[in-house]
């Protein structure tokens, strides 16, 4: 049995460093994949975050309790990316003189 056994890794040695080689370097690979996959999701998602206008509206309280009356349920969230009742906090000199 043992001599079988014996005879097959013979057999195989030649071909397990390349193939150790070969699985090594995909892990690699893939992790790689999935680390640069899993930023780019991020920077996207910030990036769909930062359009949220609700901080800079007249009508958000700031409150957990209600953030903002006009529209409570789609405060803070990406339905309020464009909300018909944001209205500016700040309204600059140029929007008024252009109104």
């Amino acid at each position: 049995m043992f001599q079988l056994l014996y005879f097959v890794i013979h057999a195989i040695q030649p071909f397990l460093v390349p193939l150790c080689f070969v699985f090594a370097w995909g892990l690699i690979i893939l992790t790689a994949w999935s680390i640069f996959g899993a930023i780019a999701d991020s920077l996207r998602r910030a990036k769909r975050m930062h359009n949220i206008p609700c901080a800079n509206c007249l009508f958000f309280t700031g409150d957990y309790h209600l953030k903002c009356p006009v529209q409570p349920k789609v405060a803070l969230s990406e339905k309020a990316i464009n909300c018909i009742d944001y209205r500016p906090k700040f309204v600059s000199w140029y929007d008024k003189v252009n109104s």
